[in-house]
C-alpha cells in the first residue's frame, strides 16, 4: 500500500467549536488559525480530519509546495529558520531530498527533531476565492479539495 501525504490548513478559528472539534483541531497541531502541517494518509488521521472538517481544508500536496513550505516556512524549535546546514543534520541534502522523503512517507513530519511540526502561514494572497462557511464542493473553502490544496498553499506561503 502506498502511503500519501496530506497538507492540512486551519482557516476558520474556533469560537463555536466543541471541546471535542478543539481537540482534534490541537491533535492535528493546527491550534490558531493559518498554520498548516503534513499529515501521512491514514485512517485514524481521515477520521480526525472528517470530524474537523468544519475548521480546516485538506488535499494532497505535491512535493513543489512541500518543498516550499519547508523552505519559506519551516521553523526548528527556537523560532529559527530551517538552513541547509541543519537539514545535514537530519541526513537530508536539501529541501527537496526532505519534501521526497516525506512526501513518499518515509518520514513522519512531526516526528523529525528540532523541528516544528506546523507551519505559520500568511492569509491567501488576494484573499480566499469562496466563503469559508461552506464545504469546497458547495462553492466554499473547507474540507477536501485535493489537488487544489496546492494553489492555496502557494498564496499563503
Amino acid at each position: 500500500m502506498e502511503k500519501k501525504c496530506l497538507l492540512a490548513i486551519r482557516i476558520r478559528g474556533g469560537v463555536n467549536a466543541s471541546h471535542r472539534q478543539e481537540d482534534t483541531l490541537r491533535m492535528l497541531r493546527v491550534d490558531r488559525n493559518n498554520t498548516a502541517t503534513l499529515l501521512d494518509d491514514r485512517p485514524e488521521y481521515r477520521g480526525m480530519l472528517q470530524h474537523a472538517k468544519d475548521y480546516i481544508t485538506w488535499g494532497e500536496p505535491t512535493l513543489e509546495t512541500i518543498s516550499l513550505l519547508l523552505e519559506k516556512r519551516g521553523k526548528k524549535v527556537g523560532n529559527h529558520p530551517i538552513e541547509v546546514e541543519s537539514l545535514n543534520d537530519l541526513g537530508y541534502d536539501s529541501y527537496d531530498s526532505l519534501a521526497k522523503a516525506i512526501l513518499e512517507g518515509e518520514v513522519e513530519f512531526n516526528k523529525l527533531e528540532g523541528v516544528k511540526p506546523f507551519f505559520r502561514l500568511h492569509p491567501p494572497r488576494k484573499g480566499f476565492k469562496r466563503t469559508v462557511k461552506r464545504p469546497y464542493r458547495d462553492r466554499g473553502e473547507l474540507g477536501y479539495r485535493g489537488e487544489a490544496i496546492n494553489e492555496l498553499a502557494k498564496r499563503m506561503a
